[in-house]
């Protein structure tokens, strides 16, 4: 004889049985001002990330440029290959 599967069927809660989260607690405007000032700090951070970035960029460029015009680094950074250029 075969075993019966008893299957253990338990209610889910409805809604009504959820616990209470914050956003359910604040009201819609305090949500939305929240919101808005997220999006404003997320905004913020991503304009100070550019910022740092283009800065990094032009001291790299600056520095570049520095070396282009010194003799002993381009000196060290060529090769001396002669066979090359004969």
């Amino acid at each position: 004889m075969a075993k019966k599967k008893w299957s253990n069927t338990t209610a889910e809660p409805s809604a009504q049985d959820k616990p209470a989260t914050l956003k359910d607690l604040l009201r819609p405007d305090i949500l939305a001002g929240l919101k808005a000032q997220a999006d404003a700090m997320k905004a913020e951070e991503q304009a100070r990330k550019e910022a740092a970035r283009a800065e990094a960029e032009a001291a790299r460029k600056a520095e570049e440029k520095r070396l282009e015009n010194d003799f002993g680094h381009l000196l060290e950074k060529s090769k001396l290959d002669w066979r090359k250029h004969k």
